[in-house]
């Protein structure tokens, strides 16, 4: 209006391209890694028949929950074979995972040092903001400066989109264990790394599991976006729909990420939820473990 105009987005435009000029030797290293982790994955569940995932998965859910779980796991699975999108579910089930995986990796270190930190909290604070509130679709754009296009862009997009929610969760659930119970492990002389393996991520993990539950649901939200980066599967479906206003397809493609999304939150919701099945087996398999390590050796002769 005045004249006056600062070209913001040009300086951001210009540090991008520094930035693939300077470190394309790392962008180039992640592409691959991160390429043939997600085709790795999405080649093996793609190989597998699908009766025999759908028993998997319903044994997962049964175990983790419950037999009506199971049930309706093995149906709705199902009905995405019936409708011919099985194979694209499961390269959108590789993408979500690995994006997943990647993201709680970096996200719970974060989360543990924001809670350690009251300085280091209130800078990285200011960011998730900004992370969470960006829109999707710009995620699009330094993902395809920095990987073109196919599944690395999709997983990139994802991790930036759904990082956030997981730093988050770690962080109040480390900051909301029981200052006396941490004093306690003190007292005797415990190391604050050990204080933070056997006491605070234990009592912090509900709320840890439901940040990654978060994470999960986010990075799927993300499949349409994905597919607009060129990406296989469902979210390269609904943008065929979308680009053709083919109603079949994207009706099929959209319940197909539906049944996905619905079958990852009961299963991850139950893994972080106290009492739940998949809490108590959890448990034995970690007293198990700790039963096995403190065993005694039999003395050397």
């Amino acid at each position: 209006m005045n004249g006056v105009r600062i070209p913001l987005g040009d300086w951001v435009s210009d540090g991008l391209d520094w930035f693939k000029n300077a470190f394309e030797w790392l962008l180039e290293f992640v592409t691959l890694v991160v390429g043939w982790l997600v085709e790795g994955l999405a080649d093996l569940l793609v190989s597998i028949p699908f009766a025999a995932l759908v028993a998997v998965f319903a044994l997962l859910g049964w175990l983790v929950r419950s037999w009506q779980l199971a049930v309706g796991t093995a149906l709705t699975m199902l009905l995405i074979v019936a409708i011919d999108q099985w194979e694209n579910a499961m390269l959108t089930l590789a993408l979500v995972l690995i994006a997943a995986l990647i993201a709680v990796a970096i996200a719970v270190p974060i989360g543990i040092l924001a809670a350690r930190s009251d300085r280091f909290s209130a800078v990285i604070r200011p960011v998730l903001d900004f992370m969470q509130t960006m829109p999707s679709l710009v995620y699009l754009i330094p993902a395809v400066v920095f990987f073109s296009v196919g599944f690395v862009p999709g997983v990139f997009a994802t991790l930036l989109f759904s990082l956030p929610p997981g730093v988050r969760f770690t962080e109040l659930g480390i900051r909301g264990v029981d200052s006396e119970t941490v004093e306690a492990g003190q007292a005797f002389g415990a190391a604050p790394r050990r204080i933070l393996r056997g006491i605070q991520l234990p009592l912090a993990m509900p709320t840890i599991m439901a940040g990654i539950n978060q994470v999960i649901m986010l990075a799927l939200s993300m499949a349409v976006v994905a597919g607009m980066a060129g990406a296989d599967g469902l979210g390269k479906e609904v943008v065929a729909a979308l680009s053709t206003l083919d109603i079949a397809k994207g009706v099929e493609a959209g319940l197909s990420v539906v049944i996905l999304a619905v079958f990852l939150d009961r299963v991850t919701a139950s893994l972080g939820k106290p009492g739940s099945r998949a809490s108590s087996l959890l448990g034995v398999l970690r007293r198990r473990r700790g039963a096995r390590s403190a065993a005694p050796t039999a003395p050397a002769l």
